[in-house]
């Protein structure tokens, strides 16, 4: 299908977009002088929007024939998310910076952006949202989930590969889990050799859920054949070779949070 490219002037948090035949980029005004990317694909009957974060330094690459070109493990599953029933949104960078450090996923500039895009996406569609994460994105998702505990219209919290080392700023263990009064899920590959996200400590996060309604853990097998980094998108970490698997796993518990 060829590229079909658009731009036009949208009024307040609208911003300006690149439309593609399956899913279109916006740039959405949220902080004085900055615009934030949001990638956007909808779903038709979706009951659900899973509103993704990124790991690395953030983003989601360019698009190209509708899809993010990112190698990241949400990005590349935005059509395994989309077959689940969910709509998806995928938060990018913001204009005033090239990549997301461990820092700039806890300040308050991100929430402040975040919180502008998440209004955005619900003009698109006013369904429930799903904040997700993996790897550096956890970090991102449970400062907005903690920064958002009164916002009815977050329905649960997902942290895939999540970065629980303590010595990094914003590991999911060391912020305000108790704050936390909504579902999580918490899936993890038990052959992730990532330094900083490693499987064993995954428990300091479970234990500081004292007060979510419903908490789950997967620690999931197999996958493979995995490759370089095993801190990258193609190694256990990255649940290279079991993509759907994974995605089937969340998809069904977010339909249905269980302990």
């Amino acid at each position: 299908m060829s590229i079909l490219r658009w731009c036009m002037t949208l009024i307040l948090t609208l911003g300006s977009c690149q439309a593609w035949a399956d899913g279109q980029t916006f740039r959405i005004p949220t902080r004085p002088g900055v615009e934030t990317s949001v990638y956007w694909e909808a779903q038709e009957g979706a009951k659900a929007t899973v509103f993704l974060f990124t790991g690395g330094n953030g983003g989601y690459g360019n698009v190209v024939d509708g899809k993010p070109t990112s190698h990241n493990f949400l990005a590349r599953s935005v059509a395994l998310f989309l077959a689940g029933g969910y709509n998806v949104a995928i938060f990018g960078l913001p204009s005033d910076t090239p990549a997301l450090d461990y820092g700039d996923r806890v300040n308050p500039k991100h929430l402040a952006d975040v919180r502008a895009a998440l209004d955005f996406v619900r003009t698109k569609s006013p369904v429930p949202v799903w904040l997700v994460g993996t790897s550096r994105g956890t970090v991102s998702a449970t400062y907005v989930a903690i920064g958002s505990v009164d916002d009815p219209g977050i329905a649960g919290l997902v942290l895939t590969s999540s970065v629980t080392a303590f010595k990094k700023q914003g590991a999911v263990p060391t912020q305000n889990l108790a704050a936390l009064k909504l579902p999580v899920l918490v899936v993890h590959h038990a052959n992730d050799a990532c330094v900083i996200c490693r499987p064993y400590e995954v428990d300091w996060i479970m234990k500081g859920l004292k007060n979510t309604p419903v908490k789950k853990q997967l620690m999931v097998t197999g996958g493979g054949p995995v490759s370089g980094d095993p801190c990258e998108s193609y190694h256990y970490h990255g649940y290279a070779g079991q993509e759907k698997e994974v995605v089937d796993l969340m998809a069904a518990w977010m339909r249905n949070p269980t302990n």
